[in-house]
């Protein structure tokens, strides 16, 4: 599975990027993570090309995802298009008010994901919320592994922001 994440610096792009790719890993496929970022380290554009495969993966930048997941309009307007036949695009629907127009049977998934993170208490946390709806949507990789890599991404001195991260992948995958 190809896929793309894309968002503004500082919105967790890159580690929800990471969460996958040690999924991945641990599920023992091939694997590839491409982060790419604006000169901003906070409030520029980032975003991620992730790869994984059964096969060796030849080439880590993905050009047409089969999984987009878009944090605000200017990642929609510029990946939506790019969008595999049959793949699917979740977005954060509160910063990406209008929907693009899918095509060949790829599936939107918006998610008010940023209102949604806060109500909850999970302020800075719309990433993982998109993250279980597009694990709900496609099956990326099995909920355990995704639980783990959760676990292993973030650092032993922060552990204590697993298990908010863990409630917001859960309400994504309930929504």
């Amino acid at each position: 599975m190809n896929i793309v994440l894309a968002g503004f610096g500082g919105q967790g792009v890159l580690f929800a990027g990471k969460v996958i790719a040690h999924a991945g890993l641990l599920e023992g496929r091939e694997v590839s993570w491409l982060p790419s970022y604006g000169p901003e380290m906070r409030g520029g554009t980032a975003n991620c090309s992730v790869c994984l495969s059964d096969e060796a993966v030849g080439c880590p930048l993905v050009l047409h995802p089969d999984l987009l997941i878009a944090m605000n309009r200017p990642s929609l307007e510029k990946f939506a298009a790019d969008t595999a036949p049959g793949g699917v695009i979740v977005y954060d629907s509160a910063l990406a008010a209008a929907a693009p127009v899918p095509g060949d049977g790829v599936r939107l998934a918006p998610v008010a994901a940023a209102p949604m993170a806060e109500t909850e208490g999970l302020g800075g946390l719309a990433n993982m919320i998109l993250l279980g709806r597009a694990l709900a949507e496609t099956g990326f990789a099995a909920l355990d592994m995704v639980e783990a890599a959760i676990r292993k991404c973030i650092p032993p001195k922060k552990q204590h922001l697993a298990e908010p991260n863990l409630r917001a992948l859960h309400l994504g995958m309930s929504v």
